[in-house]
């Protein structure tokens, strides 16, 4: 474990003894949420002191811990800005949505999101140890009349169970490290009892805010539910702490893989040294730079949004000059539920018939050579693609490309095109029925 990461507590928290400092019951049952509460940690702007005294604004909880990584003469610090509101939440702005990736009309049951075709976003809580002021569900977290119930818990169970194509299932909330540990188990053990789930993810913001979650015995009770993965959200290099780089390191420990989860925010990272300078010492303490999101549409949240090229410069800047593992995919998570979009610089230049031109981080421009033989991969005498078909309804552009449709429509286009609904030889569906392209087979056969 990296030993130049540093601890700090604030003055005010300086008689207060290690064994209740480092107690994660204590530093919940202790966090700050009022404007007297916070001044006595750091001088509040009017901006800040603004928004503390309206009301309808989203939850504020600060865990001791996590304010005391604030430098209180600096207004502009990137970890004060996270989590002590301004009256720049209140403003409103162009294409703001309560749900900006639609999550709610992708749930079968509640609390689940179904989006991709074999996992599953499992919202298990709507408590945080602290309050994220970008948060994406917003709308639900930090209510406490909105946590979800023993019979909403048995309505995922069932879903997942009577739903076999789901493989993977990510917990989150909320966040899943303040439940009680009896209930996390519970959790655990019946996702465990599902056949055919083989992953089980944790998103959690709790070993950033209160790392001293990160008992001995709640990874003594994780690991026995592997194959188990878990993510962090780090947004900044100050947010790592000798504290957080040893939580790392007792969950690597317990064999748990880690990555990170960070957004892309206006004053706060929005800059290409930051970025590799977060990279870096995330890797060093074996956390695994995983997304960099483009901030998402919701409410309150329009002061952290930056433009998509400046997503772009940060990833031209990280690619060739970090390692490769140190580099995040740097995703829109696109509004109206269609998932995470990769966007990226354009590296390859032109491609013709038998040769691509590329270009790599120094401006180097250099062509590959196709190879002029290729006998093409047979989907028909392929085992794996026989019996690994996406799922109906969900094939996208892969479902173009094997071959098992031509194309795709927007809603309602065939009643666009209707024009006045007479129906004749000319619209005979049997004419777009594939023959001889990919599979050959007609859609309804796969």
């Amino acid at each position: 474990m990296p030993a130049d990461f540093t601890s700090r507590r604030a003055p005010v928290y300086a008689d207060v003894p290690d064994e209740k400092w480092n107690n994660w019951r204590w530093q919940l049952s202790h966090r700050l949420n009022s404007v007297e509460e916070i001044e006595k940690v750091l001088p509040l702007t009017e901006s800040e002191r603004k928004a503390l005294n309206s009301s309808g604004l989203f939850r504020v909880d600060i865990t001791p811990y996590y304010i005391s990584l604030i430098d209180p003469d600096d207004p502009d610090d990137p970890i004060r800005k996270q989590v002590i509101p301004t009256d720049k939440e209140m403003v409103p702005f162009t294409a703001m949505m309560e749900d900006s990736l639609a999550e709610d009309k992708h749930s079968p049951v509640p609390g689940l999101v179904h989006r991709y075709p074999d996992r599953v976003l499992m919202l298990v809580t709507t408590q945080c140890a602290t309050y994220c002021r970008y948060c994406t569900r917003s709308r639900i977290v930090g209510d406490p009349g909105a946590t979800f119930s023993q019979a909403e818990f048995e309505m995922q169970i069932e879903y997942l169970k009577h739903t076999p194509q789901v493989r993977d299932v990510l917990l989150s909330g909320g966040d899943p490290l303040v439940l009680a540990p009896k209930i996390l188990e519970k959790i655990l053990r019946r996702l465990r009892e599902i056949p055919h789930i083989e992953i089980v993810r944790i998103g959690s913001r709790v070993p950033v805010f209160m790392p001293m979650r990160v008992t001995d015995e709640l990874t003594d009770m994780l690991q026995k539910y592997h194959p188990l993965w878990l993510n962090i959200h780090v947004n900044h290099p100050n947010e790592i702490s000798a504290e957080l780089a040893e939580a790392a390191d007792k969950l690597s420990r317990a064999g748990i893989p880690l990555g990170n989860q960070s957004v892309l925010m206006a004053g706060i990272n929005d800059c290409p040294h930051i970025q590799r300078d977060l990279a870096q010492k995330l890797v060093r303490i074996r956390v695994r730079p995983y997304y960099l999101y483009q901030c998402d549409l919701v409410e309150g949240a329009g002061h952290f949004r930056t433009p998509v090229a400046k997503g772009i410069e940060i990833m031209e800047a990280l690619r060739g000059h970090t390692s490769g593992f140190a580099i995040p995919q740097y995703v829109i998570d696109a509004p109206g539920g269609g998932g995470k979009i990769p966007v990226m610089p354009n590296y390859m230049l032109s491609m013709s018939d038998h040769k691509i031109v590329l270009r790599n981080f120094e401006g180097y421009i250099t062509t590959y050579e196709e190879p002029t033989e290729y006998t093409s991969h047979d989907p028909k005498t392929c085992a794996y693609c026989q019996n690994k078909r996406p799922e109906p309804g969900q094939a996208g552009i892969t479902g173009l490309l094997d071959g098992e449709r031509m194309f795709i429509e927007p809603e309602g286009f065939e009643l666009l095109h209707e024009r006045g609904g007479v129906r004749h030889r000319l619209k005979d569906e049997h004419k777009w029925q594939p023959l001889g392209i990919g599979s050959g087979e007609p859609e309804e056969n796969l």
